[in-house]
């Protein structure tokens, strides 16, 4: 069995009997002589890269992708005969660890803290608010109701340590609930929860229906002091209607990891939006352990037994 692995990471996969390991190039097309593999496994590969994966591999029986969402690979083209397989566990950890320090960075201001530092200017405006009874509630996260929309495998991480530190956490997902010892709603439920939300974290995957799933109905139903924090995807946000709220005042603020295109272009009005901070989609840049993964799901191919993290298709 031919197994292809990308030059974009390290990984110690161990070989059965009669197969062959071979790396490739993640940014080029694949030689013709590794066109008869049966296995490929993905990361940070480019969009032609697995198009033309997807069109000469005709003997492929599954695809690896090192990435929490699969939406990538699900775009190129492979056929319904091969099986995909999420890299879903693998960066949750570093994604809640982002996801928290954007949740403390928005809430505790510090996109204005430091604009004052580079300003050399001591902000008596940020002290004040946090001092002022009226408005102190909105820079801790101590008393704050927290909503994670897309409730998986990085919101049980996550949950835990918004908790700790005195946060009411609500999760959204396909089914209502329990689960990690948090409540679980519904989106039918959103109508009723987002507009209790201090902050909105949303974990939300790329698919038809997630699209600008966070929209300006969606926005207006948040309080005017709530903070938007996306990790998961950014086709899930309407930027143009985030811009405008945060533009009139009608969002507290907000800290993207990703967005709808990327990189995001130098024009997109997302750079210069108030309140806003922007990382370069790095929250779940370093997948964890996943040799590990890659070889259980090896073992389970050779033995004929199921393969974990199995994308519905």
């Amino acid at each position: 069995m031919k197994i292809l692995v990308p030059d974009t990471i390290p990984l110690d996969v161990r070989p059965g009997p009669g197969d062959d390991v071979v790396v490739y190039d993640a940014a080029a097309p694949l030689p013709v002589a590794d066109r008869d593999a049966q296995v490929l496994v993905a990361w940070a590969n480019s969009p032609d890269n697995l198009a033309d994966a997807a069109r000469h591999l005709t003997g492929l029986r599954w695809v690896q992708t090192l990435a929490a969402g699969p939406d990538t690979v699900l775009a190129a083209g492979f056929g319904p005969d091969v099986t995909v397989t999420s890299g879903r566990s693998l960066h949750d950890g570093p994604v809640a660890e982002h996801a928290l320090a954007l949740v403390l960075a928005a809430v505790r201001r510090l996109d204005e803290l430091g604009a004052a530092q580079r300003d050399h200017r001591w902000d008596r405006a940020v002290n004040a608010a946090q001092a002022d009874p009226a408005t102190a509630g909105r820079y801790t996260l101590d008393g704050a109701h927290v909503v994670i929309w897309g409730f998986g495998s990085i919101a049980a991480r996550l949950a835990p340590l918004l908790a700790a530190l005195g946060a009411r956490v609500t999760g959204v997902a396909s089914r209502r609930g329990e689960r990690h010892g948090f409540p679980v709603v519904t989106d039918d439920d959103l109508a009723d929860v987002l507009p209790t939300a201090d902050v909105l974290v949303s974990l939300l995957p790329a698919l038809p229906a997630t699209r600008h799933a966070l929209d300006a109905r969606r926005i207006d139903q948040l309080p005017d002091h709530a903070v938007v924090v996306n990790v998961g995807r950014g086709a899930t946000v309407d930027e143009d209607a985030l811009v405008a709220a945060l533009h009139d005042g009608r969002l507290g603020g907000a800290a993207l990891d990703v967005t709808e295109t990327e990189p995001l272009p130098a024009a997109s009005p997302v750079w210069d939006a108030p309140r806003l901070i922007l990382t370069p989609h790095v929250a779940g840049n370093r997948p964890q352990r996943a040799s590990d993964l890659v070889n259980a799901n090896l073992d389970a191919l050779r033995a004929g037994e199921t393969l974990r993290n199995v994308v519905p298709r």
